[in-house]
């Protein structure tokens, strides 16, 4: 065994998913379901296997194994998925050196990040970091907060990084880094960030993969400078926080979304876990499916000045669009979320999020504020601004409810309400579908996957069985076939390998099927299967026994007739029995 498969038959893939998504156990089977986290929807089409260690999803057909997750959450190789899972089960990696070159400077600009983490957090506590502590300490940001965000400072000479790293890194893998820069009009780099506050960005696991940089001195522009795109940092796939904020998030069963860096500090270190910021830039879809993937409820707590009013107008349409329900908060007094805890305190800010309203209302209150609610222009207005909204609401009876709130806060007719909303919102079409796989082909299906021991005893005789080519999974059963002939470790990932996408999607949709196998029957089950098929088949003993009938008829024998009835009556009950 490789070790490739070594960590695979070690590491529970449930476990590793439950990382990223949340995850029901559907009844007393194998399977856990959640909400896909590679396309949007709002009902769970996402299925994990515990006992094939499979994935797949109804809705976007992605699937496969722990790897082939972690790659497509992390967007990283192989090599790198495979390096991410031991790591953190745990397992150590054998020594060898890889060739990947997306792999090499990956690992590169991780380890860059590292030490210029470590870099900017020893020039914040030593002495050319008192005027940036002084900043911090006026902001209320104490040692222990410092340290639990990683704070730093950046060298205002500019060249601290670039002698960190010349000697050790490959000059393509430095420019690629987005910590320096290579000089326009001379030889040689300098850093990117001089002299600034620095805040480092983390993965979902962790591990440092960007920085923001505040400026320090008055006047300096801009006064955040971010980590520009790289092979690590994506910034509309990145939010300020979730490593620390996602368990949080799922406990509450919400995220909170303040604007900045030291909003989420403030609002984090008084105990509100779950607390998030886009990274500097405006906020992405993307992003928002992140937060998706650990609460469907989201609160906006953004800065009650104008700008902060008109992200979050800009924001709730995308947040709706993906699904979420969103609740809205405006903090009184013109402070934002880190001056408001430290004024109030944090049961005072706990207390104002579980009574935020929902979006509705706060968009209400805006169209108030923008449009002249005297007039019945005015008024309308008001309405339309609100009603796409309102359409994004699926459930019919909400959407009207919601609507009927709506226009008797702005003053608007009702039955002009209900006529504007009566088509409600358009159905996707359907999606084409699968053929079913009648109940035992299934059931021998699952309870050959399920045991060696089943197919020792049924595949040599299945081969031979006409049935077995009418079967609508007959492609899967050959596959099957062939590796148990091949002999070996028989592996879910290997029989998968063998089939057409169209294959792989019967075998998902059968495997993620609500069927239950009686645990350590499944042999007897396939054989009960088997029993099933061969009295259906032309060539089988039923058929011959059937056929022996119409002769004794013929012949006028009755005595025979019905004794061989009788055999074959006793024939199909034991052969119905896995049917029933």
């Amino acid at each position: 065994m490789d070790f490739a498969e070594q960590v695979k038959s070690s590491v529970d893939i449930v476990k590793t998913i439950e990382q990223y998504v949340r995850l029901k156990k559907a009844g007393g089977s194998p399977r856990y379901t959640g909400l896909c986290p590679f396309h949007t929807e709002k009902t769970p089409s996402f299925s994990v296997h515990s006992s094939h260690q499979f994935y797949y999803c109804f809705g976007c057909g992605a699937r496969g194994d722990l790897f082939k997750f972690v790659m497509e959450i992390e967007r990283i190789s192989f090599f790198e998925a495979l390096k991410l899972v031991a790591e953190r089960n745990g397992i150590s990696m054998p020594k060898r050196e890889y060739t990947d070159p997306d792999a090499k400077l990956r690992g590169a600009l991780m380890e860059m990040h590292e030490t210029a983490a470590r870099v900017f957090q020893s020039n914040l506590n030593g002495p050319a970091g008192a005027q940036a502590r002084q900043y911090l300490a006026s902001r209320n940001v104490t040692p222990d907060q410092i340290a639990e965000f990683g704070l730093g400072l950046s060298d205002a000479g500019g060249n601290q990084l670039v002698r960190q790293f010349e000697s050790r890194f490959a000059p393509e893998h430095l420019e690629q880094s987005g910590l320096v820069a290579k000089r326009q009009e001379a030889a040689g780099y300098y850093d990117r960030f001089r002299g600034r506050l620095m805040f480092p960005i983390h993965n979902e696991t962790g591990k440092v993969i960007g920085f923001g940089g505040r400026a320090l001195r008055p006047g300096e522009e801009p006064k955040y400078l971010n980590s520009p795109e790289t092979a690590l940092y994506r910034k509309s796939y990145v939010l300020y926080n979730l490593h620390r904020a996602k368990d949080a998030i799922r406990t509450h069963e919400y995220s909170v979304l303040v604007e900045g860096y030291m909003d989420v500090i403030g609002v984090y270190s008084a105990g509100v876990h779950n607390v998030v910021a886009s990274c500097g830039t405006s906020l992405t879809n993307t992003q928002v499916r992140v937060l998706k993937r650990h609460s469907e409820r989201i609160v906006v707590n953004f800065d009650p000045d104008n700008a902060g009013a008109s992200a979050t107008e800009k924001y709730i349409q995308m947040l709706l669009d993906e699904g979420l329900r969103v609740n809205v908060l405006e903090l009184g007094g013109d402070l934002d979320p880190d001056e408001y805890v430290k004024a109030s305190g944090v049961d005072a800010y706990r207390a104002r999020l579980e009574k935020a309203p929902a979006y509705f209302h706060w968009l209400a209150d805006r169209a108030r504020k923008k449009y002249d609610m005297r007039t019945v222009e005015g008024r309308m207005d008001a309405f339309k601004f609100l009603a796409p909204s309102i359409q994004s609401i699926t459930d019919r009876l909400e959407r009207f409810a919601v609507a009927n709130d709506v226009a008797d806060y702005l003053g608007v007719d009702e039955k002009l309400v209900r006529d504007h909303f009566s088509k409600g919102t358009s159905e996707r079409p359907s999606a084409p579908r699968r053929p079913e796989m009648p109940p035992t082909e299934r059931l021998l299906l699952h309870s050959l996957l399920a045991s060696e021991i089943a197919r020792t005893q049924a595949i040599p005789e299945l081969r031979d069985l006409s049935a077995v080519d009418r079967f609508v999974s007959r492609n899967v059963f050959q596959a099957l076939f062939a590796i148990h002939s091949d002999g070996g470790v028989f592996r879910f990932s290997d029989l998968e390998g063998r089939l057409s996408e169209a294959d792989r999607d019967l075998l998902s949709s059968a495997v993620f099927a609500d069927e239950v196998l009686e645990e350590g029957k499944a042999a007897e089950q396939a054989m009960a299967c088997l029993r099933s098929l061969k009295s259906q088949d032309p060539r089988s003993e039923a058929a011959a026994l059937r056929a022996q009938i119409k002769a004794a008829e013929r012949q006028g024998d009755i005595e025979e007739a019905m004794r061989l009835t009788k055999e074959l009556d006793l024939k199909s009950r034991a052969a119905s029995t896995i049917t029933r």
